[in-house]
């Protein structure tokens, strides 16, 4: 492996560091985004071992013609991906278009980008998963719903995140959706009562997983979006066994070879007839990337690795060498602008500046799922992890009305 072409390395900011992974194992890390050349962060101009600048990334004539110029200038491609969701069905039809043998071409990206069609992945690893109908007319949603009940969740088939997802609780609100739903195939699906854990890693060439964490999500994606909550999440030390035994058996059945994987599971918290008990896992969806936002590098955080380099191994020796142990906890917390808060800065570094990572803002296109401004930090125990984000999210006490 020497030559591999990484499209937009400037998003999120801290993915120039797959590149620089590439280069620093002696290989060619060759680059195509948006931004202009002499914008760059110097890290990312000493990751790339050259940078081709595009108007647009979603102008596929161009982008087919900054890698056709990496191919005549550096031979052939051994390697391309952009570990973003966004660009899978792209990045796929650049590998079968450049006849690059490495990852998923145009016709198998589709098993994982439709939620439709991951529910028998899921099935077939053993693991349940929540009833579904794609909608076409009210009528149809409508006997849907008397099968299931409400609540019932809607969102696109083929989307990215919490994006444009409700949650249906009547028939007015029902009547409302069909009016005013865009003109893309929705999926809607029955309620399932849990917060979100996902198993999450690397897998190698032939498929073994090389890397595996798992994060804990309290609050729904969808109600941060929606009601433009805080977020916060965290790694878990230990993988549950159970989330180890379906979350393996999906990848498996997924056939996912050479990449990044994020899952996702509910963990009941109450009984769903049909489903299971309290406390049982039940399939959600799937992406074959990395999860989204700096989570890469809470993984770092927490296991004193680079994933990046992990991954870099992978894909170039097809093996990685790395500490396996899992001395943190590692936290996100993500504040909103609309908030006041007890804590200034200041005040937080104080109290946490030996355990605090990351302090960044969160790009725009992200911070309504993820928050506006970010703290990243690692502990030892769950405890201290929950102490902290009380503490970070702890609001300003309104000032009392002088009476006249």
């Amino acid at each position: 492996m020497k030559n591999f072409v990484f499209i937009s390395p400037t998003f999120p900011k801290s993915y120039y560091q797959f590149p620089q992974a590439w280069k620093e194992l002696g290989g060619t890390s060759l680059c195509i985004a948006e931004d202009p050349y002499d914008y760059l962060p110097e890290e990312m101009k000493q990751a790339a071992s050259e940078y081709y600048q595009v108007r647009s990334l979603q102008d596929y004539d161009e982008v087919y013609r900054a890698v056709a110029w990496f191919a005549h200038k550096h031979g052939k491609i051994d390697w391309l991906e952009s570990n973003n969701e966004f660009w899978l069905e792209q990045d796929a039809r650049l590998r079968t278009d450049f006849n690059i043998t490495t990852g998923d071409k145009t016709e198998d990206v589709m098993r994982f980008k439709l939620k439709s069609n991951m529910k028998a992945f899921y099935e077939r690893a053993g693991a349940p998963t929540a009833r579904y109908h794609l909608t076409d007319t009210y009528e149809n949603g409508k006997k849907f719903i008397e099968l299931v009940g409400y609540p019932v969740i809607v969102k696109p088939d083929d989307g990215v995140g919490a994006n444009a997802t409700w949650k249906i609780n009547n028939d007015e609100e029902l009547a409302k959706f069909y009016e005013e739903k865009p003109d893309v195939s929705y999926i809607m699906e029955e309620f399932i009562p849990g917060y979100i854990v996902s198993y999450d890693g690397i897998t190698d060439q032939d498929g073994k997983i090389i890397f595996k964490t798992s994060h804990i999500f309290p609050e729904p994606i969808m109600d941060i979006v929606n009601n433009k909550d805080e977020l916060v999440y965290y790694s878990v030390r230990k993988i549950p066994e159970d989330l180890e035994r379906y979350g393996s058996a999906v990848i498996r059945e997924f056939n996912i070879r050479g990449r990044f994987f994020h899952t996702e599971y509910f963990r009941l918290t109450e009984d769903k007839p049909g489903l299971g008990k309290v406390g049982d896992l039940v399939g959600l969806e799937v992406n074959m990337r990395p999860p989204g936002g700096y989570t890469p590098d809470m993984m770092n955080f927490a296991n004193d690795i680079s994933v990046y380099r992990i991954y870099a191994q992978m894909a170039m020796y097809n093996h990685a060498e790395y500490s396996q142990e899992r001395p943190y906890f590692c936290v996100h917390a993500g504040r909103r602008d609309h908030y006041q808060y007890a804590h200034d800065d200041e005040e937080i570094y104080q109290k946490y500046g030996e355990n605090i990572m990351m302090h960044e803002r969160m790009p725009e296109i992200l911070s309504s799922a993820m928050g506006n401004m970010v703290f990243i930090a690692r502990f030892k125990t769950e405890k201290e992890v929950q102490r902290f984000a009380s503490y970070i999210f702890a609001k300003a006490k309104t000032p009392k009305k002088k009476s006249k």
